[in-house]
């Protein structure tokens, strides 16, 4: 048998002889020209020094050692973490690896790490120690560690962190850098303005406070919270939150940000430390960076579900060995321009799912996680703006597995898990899709938010 192209004739022995041939003289899959790109863009940004990564991916020497479970995790998509499906929406910084990216690891792997030609190595990414976002104008740290005892249980704390600067300042990001990455479970942060007349001394007052022993009055009072005169500031709500795996985020100049004076203090309300077994430590800080100028379109935020503007649907009430769905919905006020959102589950999550429904009737879509991962809680920002007109209806749809099949369940044999008003304990539930919009201006949609930074931590 012979086979024509054009006028030559190929036999089919010379066709099989040019193949092996090609096959042999594949170039061979090495570190410098195949392994490092991959890891400089998917992986490095957590492992490094000062980040979540529990090892560095840095250099030859760092992967070559792990080449092995580098191949297993990828395959496995373990890692990198990205658990929003791709081929629903895509967001700014993902962090995902093709199939013949995840091959490529494999072949690597497989054919003992090899380095490649070392004159050719890429240079190693620059990172800033400590921060996602860059080398911060301010950073502000808590006055003193706080003590978490070893005794399993949750830790629910009030504090206040205050600190001066020289002059009033527009501030265009600020982050959050959880000190003990391993029991940081959540921080809801405010901002505290004080009026430069009405606190003479900022730093007056306790610093830490269970909020589980006090009331609110109490807390605030421990705490002076208060003006000197007794009156209250005013607070600028949620200016920093965390949950594992947040992605920190700086969008472009002109949008969001806000203002310090001279005086001001940051109020969590509250920081959740997760249950510890041994006596250990936290001293948590923020990094705040500064903009040229007054922000000229604040955001704004909207949250459905658990503590939001429209209820979970059924109650959010799991019984124990039964997978069961929730929905939370609410219509669009205005027409809007979304920017970033972050859905919210417990250890019972399995999956996430949300869109917009237009009053033509058309699905946007915004996010869906086929399977959920408790440790891994981005706030997705898209790479461009999503505009969703006024009174289209923002659907949030969330399942969750309370059998013993969820290898997370906290509980064995399962038991009813609930929402407890607003409980934010692990082995209670919430269920959350928080928004963060500006009202719609036209030509929004064009917009590049994808080069607004972050990175994942864990859990």
């Amino acid at each position: 048998m012979s086979y024509r192209i054009g006028k030559p004739v190929l036999t089919l022995p010379l066709v099989t002889a040019l193949l092996v041939i090609s096959c042999k003289h594949k170039p061979p899959v090495t570190f410098v020209k195949d392994i490092a790109p991959l890891l400089y863009k998917n992986c490095s940004t957590c492992h490094r020094p000062g980040s979540a990564g529990p090892f560095p991916l840095l250099c030859y020497r760092d992967a070559a050692k792990r080449a092995k479970m580098l191949a297993l995790v990828t395959f496995t998509h373990e890692m990198p973490p990205w658990p929003a499906d791709t081929a629903y929406t895509r967001f700014a910084g993902e962090k995902v690896l093709t199939a013949g990216e995840v091959e490529l690891i494999r072949q690597w792997a497989e054919a003992g790490a090899p380095l490649g030609d070392s004159a050719a190595q890429p240079p190693m990414p620059v990172f800033n120690y400590g921060s996602d976002l860059g080398k911060p104008d301010l950073v502000v740290r808590m006055p003193e560690a706080f003590q978490i005892k070893g005794d399993n249980s949750d830790h629910f704390m009030f504090m206040k962190i205050p600190f001066e600067i020289p002059r009033d300042t527009f501030v265009r990001a600020i982050e959050f850098v959880p000190g003990n990455r391993a029991l940081v479970h959540h921080v809801n942060g405010h901002l505290i303005r004080y009026p430069f007349d009405k606190k003479k001394d900022v730093n007056d007052g306790e610093k830490i406070v269970d909020s589980q022993v006090f009331s609110v009055k109490e807390l605030y009072d421990k705490l002076k919270i208060a003006n000197d005169d007794g009156s209250y500031p005013l607070l600028k709500p949620s200016f920093v939150n965390y949950l594992p795996g947040v992605l920190p985020t700086m969008y472009p100049d002109g949008i969001g940000g806000f203002s310090l004076s001279r005086k001001n203090a940051i109020f969590l309300k509250d920081i959740h430390y997760g249950p510890s077994p041994v006596d250990t430590s936290d001293q948590s800080y923020f990094n705040i960076f500064y903009a040229k100028e007054a922000p000229k379109r604040p955001t704004l935020e909207m949250q459905l579900g658990t503590l939001g503007l429209s209820p979970v649907v059924p109650p959010l009430v799991i019984p124990p060995n039964e997978v069961k769905t929730f929905s939370t919905r609410i219509h669009a006020p205005m027409d809007m321009s979304i920017l970033t959102i972050n859905p919210h589950m417990h250890l019972l999550g399995k999956s996430f799912w949300a869109f917009a429904v237009t009053p033509a009737g058309d699905t946007i879509p915004l996010i869906r996680i086929k399977s959920w991962d408790f440790r891994w809680q981005y706030f997705y920002t898209y790479k461009k703006m999503v505009k969703i007109p006024k009174g289209s209806e923002l659907v949030a749809i969330g399942v969750f597995d309370n059998t013993a099949n969820n290898p997370r369940n906290p509980f064995n044999p399962p038991q009813t898990v609930q929402e407890r008003n607003g409980s934010m304990r692990t082995t209670d539930e919430m269920f959350q899709f928080i928004i963060t919009y500006l009202p719609y201006k036209e030509g929004d949609e064009k917009i590049n938010l994808a080069n607004s930074n972050g990175s994942a931590n864990s859990h």
